[in-house]
Formats: C-alpha cells, sequence, structure tokens
C-alpha cells in the first residue's frame, strides 16, 4: 500500500480534473446535467480510482482500479471530441486537454504493466 499522493500520474489525474472542472463552467446551461457532468465524472474517476487502488491489498487489485481509469480516461477523451465539436471549447484548449489525457492514459498503462509483473 502507497500513498497515492506521492503518484505522478495521480498528480496529473488531478490537475486534469481540476482543469475540465473550470473549462465546464463555461458550458451552456442546458449541459449542466449533461455534458458538464459526464466530463466532471470521467475526470474525476481518473485520481479516484487511482486513489482507491492505492488502499487496496495486492498489485492486481490496484491494478484493477488503474484499468477503470484507464476506461474513464478514454470516456473523457471522446468527450473533450464532442465538446470541441459542439464549439463549447477551442482547438487549443481540447488540443492540451487531449494530450494530457492522453499522457495519463500511456503512464497508466505503463503502472498497470508494472503491477501485473
Amino acid at each position: 500500500m502507497q500513498d497515492y499522493k506521492d503518484l505522478k500520474v495521480w498528480e496529473k489525474g488531478h490537475a486534469l480534473t481540476l482543469k475540465v472542472y473550470s473549462i465546464t463552467k463555461m458550458f451552456p446551461k442546458e449541459e449542466m446535467y449533461a455534458l458538464s457532468s459526464q466530463m466532471r465524472r470521467s475526470a474525476s474517476s481518473i485520481p479516484m480510482n487511482i486513489a482507491e487502488g492505492c488502499g487496496r491489498i495486492g498489485n492486481k487489485e490496484f491494478a484493477h482500479f488503474c484499468d477503470i481509469a484507464i476506461g474513464s480516461s478514454n470516456e473523457l477523451e471522446y468527450q473533450l471530441i464532442l465538446a470541441k465539436d459542439l464549439k463549447y471549447i477551442g482547438l487549443k484548449r481540447f488540443t492540451d486537454l487531449t494530450e494530457l489525457v492522453v499522457e495519463i492514459r500511456k503512464m497508466l498503462f505503463s503502472f498497470v504493466k508494472k503491477l501485473k509483473k
């Protein structure tokens, strides 16, 4: 068991979540309980699952929660595409956030490989 706050992947996931909360504040009001809410849940699910996995005994369980975080990163990546196509976010913000999501997902894949050894 380790402290999730010491993990770079958790730090990046937390930073991503804060950015997603910030940008979704600017979405149209009718999206408050739709896309905004979904994006916030997907983003926060990444560091939440890392934190929950750290509290489990054994690498197999930890890897399972990291797998869930990977799935959430995929959801968020699509939601960013949708937000861009709906013109809720600009191309620069979309690119920056998508690059961060992809970086986190790569880190998670690498981390899961190590946990499963």
